[in-house]
C-alpha cells in the first residue's frame, strides 16, 4: 500500500508543480521559478518520509562552503536523489541529460533554470556546453550539481564515472564534493517499487582543485563507491541484491559511442 500512495503522491504533486513552474517560468527572473522547485523538492521529500516510509538522513553538510562556487557530485541512484539534494540548498544549478528535454515543457523549464543540459552519452560538444554555461553560473555565484556517472545506477552497481566533473572543476578552481547514496535501497532507479527503511545520503570531504585528470577521477570514484557500500542497509536490503554490490554496469548506447571515440582516436 505505501508503494502505490506514495506513486499516486508523486505524480499528483509533479503534475501540479510541473503545470505551476510552467507558468512561473514566464515571469521574469528566476526566483519564482526557483522558489517553487524548491517547495517541491521539499514536498517531495516529506512525501517520501511520510507516506513511503523513508528514513532520510542527510549528514556531512559541514563539509559544505559557506560560500563560494562549490561543484556537488552524488551517486546516482534514484529519481529521489535530485529532490533530497536540490531541497538542502538555496540555489542550485545543475547538469542534466538532454532525455528531460523530451518530457513537454520541460526544455522551457531547463533553459529558465539556467541547467546545462548535455548528451547523455557525452563527448566533446557536452564539454564545450558545459564550459559555457559553468561559466555563466560561476559569474552568478552559485552552486552546480552534477552526477558523475550520467545514468542511473542500480542499487550496489556503478556505472564509467565521467570526466566532465574535472573539466568543470577546472573551469570553477572550486572544491567538489563527492557524496555517497543509498537511496536506491528504498527507490531503486525509477521502479515503481518502494521500499521503507533507512536511506542515507552524506556529504563527503571535498577533493581541492590542482589534481591530474586520472588522480582526480579515481579519488572521486572511490570516495562516493566505497562510503556507498559502507552506508549499505544490509540487515533491511530494500531493493539491494547483495550480489550486485560493486558490479560496473554501462549503458549500451552510451558503450557503443566510447568504443566508436576510441577507435576514432587511434
Amino acid at each position: 500500500m505505501r508503494t502505490v500512495a506514495f506513486n499516486l503522491f508523486f505524480f499528483a504533486m509533479t503534475f501540479l508543480y510541473g503545470v505551476s513552474c510552467l507558468l512561473f517560468s514566464l515571469v521574469p527572473g528566476r526566483d519564482a521559478l526557483m522558489g517553487a522547485l524548491r517547495r517541491y523538492t521539499k514536498v517531495m521529500v516529506w512525501g517520501m518520509r511520510r507516506i513511503g516510509g523513508m528514513d532520510i538522513q542527510v549528514t556531512g553538510k559541514e563539509h559544505i562552503p559557506a560560500s563560494g562556487p562549490v561543484i556537488i557530485a552524488p551517486k546516482h541512484q534514484s529519481y529521489g536523489d535530485g529532490f533530497i539534494i536540490f531541497s538542502e540548498f538555496k540555489d542550485l544549478s545543475f547538469v542534466t541529460g538532454d532525455h528531460l528535454e523530451k518530457f513537454w515543457g520541460l526544455k522551457r523549464i531547463l533553459t529558465k533554470m539556467n541547467a546545462v543540459v548535455i548528451d547523455n552519452c557525452g563527448g566533446s560538444d557536452s564539454q564545450k556546453k558545459m564550459e559555457k554555461q559553468a561559466a555563466d553560473v560561476r559569474k552568478e555565484g552559485r552552486r552546480l550539481l552534477i552526477f558523475p556517472e550520467g545514468h542511473l545506477s542500480k542499487i550496489g552497481t556503478h556505472h564509467r564515472y565521467r570526466k566532465g566533473v574535472w573539466h568543470l572543476q577546472q573551469d570553477f578552481n572550486c572544491p567538489v564534493i563527492p557524496v555517497a547514496n543509498t537511496l536506491g535501497q528504498r527507490w531503486n532507479q525509477n521502479d515503481w517499487a518502494k521500499y521503507s527503511g533507512r536511506a542515507h545520503i552524506e556529504f563527503l570531504e571535498p577533493i581541492p582543485p590542482g589534481l591530474e585528470k586520472d588522480d582526480f577521477m579515481a579519488l572521486l570514484q572511490d570516495r562516493i563507491e566505497t562510503r556507498s557500500i559502507e552506508l549499505l542497509d544490509l540487515d533491511n536490503p530494500g531493493a539491494l541484491n547483495p550480489a550486485d554490490i560493486g558490479k560496473l554496469e554501462e549503458n549500451h548506447v552510451a558503450l557503443a559511442k566510447r568504443l566508436a571515440r576510441e577507435a576514432e582516436a587511434g
